[in-house]
């Protein structure tokens, strides 16, 4: 089945109109994304590009920015949002829990609900035996936080699922099978739909800063004018307007205040 006959084309204003509880016209949704990015392997991202295109590993550089999130920045979003009662979803790679468990039992503590994110952060595609890996990851998710995930959010926003070729059926079929009900639409397989939230592109901290090079302020602009709108639209039809964020990006000194003032 190729994309439009797992979830056919539907058109904002034929669907049903999306009710929630109290008559709420918007959920805010928060997504933390927590990565173990090993320095045996090209880094996932880079905010020093490697001299003179040649990329080194170990990428010391750009694997040290990464570290600094999980030391210092993530311990700013946890002051936010212990400070406005927030729990947010927690996108996480399950090495995560063995190699900065000081980060995740902070998260567990928290409140916050663990979400699938791989294993570690690396291309799933690459990754030969994906249902193994999915199910290790969920499994050791479990066993962390006591409540086995709903949810997977895929490392690299599912770039390999926008093919049509068997391999993305596949996966979906994975998800299903596994017990997964979220992805970050609903999507039909042989195992039952998925529900897929919307994980956002545009209010995400990774192509606003770090590919589109906005300045820090511009986080802030970007999420409220969004809001204005969504919650403005949500009269007649609620909507979910997710954030995305992580702290080697929104956790730097230079931006979390652009992030505060967004909540």
């Amino acid at each position: 089945m190729i994309p439009r006959e797992r979830g056919a084309y539907s058109a904002i204003v034929d669907r049903p109109p999306l009710k929630l509880p109290n008559s709420a016209r918007i959920v805010v949704w928060t997504v933390v994304n927590l990565e173990f990015w090993s320095i045996s392997r090209p880094m996932a991202r880079q905010v020093l590009p490697a001299p003179t295109g040649e990329v080194l590993v170990p990428d010391v550089p750009n694997w040290s920015w990464h570290e600094y999130g999980m030391r210092v920045g993530v311990w700013r979003f946890f002051d936010l949002f212990a400070r406005l009662g927030i729990r947010p979803t927690l996108s996480i790679n399950a090495r995560v829990c063995r190699e900065y468990r000081r980060v995740a039992r902070a998260a567990r503590e928290a409140g916050w609900e663990f979400m699938g994110h791989a294993w570690e952060q690396m291309p799933i595609h690459k990754v030969e035996d994906q249902a193994e890996m999915i199910a290790r990851s969920l499994d050791t998710l479990a066993r962390f936080a006591g409540t086995r995930p709903v949810g997977l959010a895929r490392p690299g926003a599912d770039r390999d699922l926008r093919y049509a070729g068997p391999s993305g059926c596949r996966r979906r079929q994975i998800h299903r099978r596994l017990g997964l009900r979220r992805r970050a639409d609903r999507i039909k397989t042989t195992h039952g739909p998925l529900v897929t939230l919307p994980y956002s592109v545009e209010l995400n901290d990774i192509p606003m800063m770090l590919v589109q090079h906005h300045e820090s302020a511009y986080f802030t602009q970007r999420c409220i004018d969004s809001f204005e709108r969504l919650h403005r639209e949500g009269a007649e039809r609620a909507k979910i307007m997710a954030i995305a964020i992580h702290p080697y990006i929104s956790g730097q000194p230079h931006r979390i205040k652009y992030l505060e003032a967004v909540y």
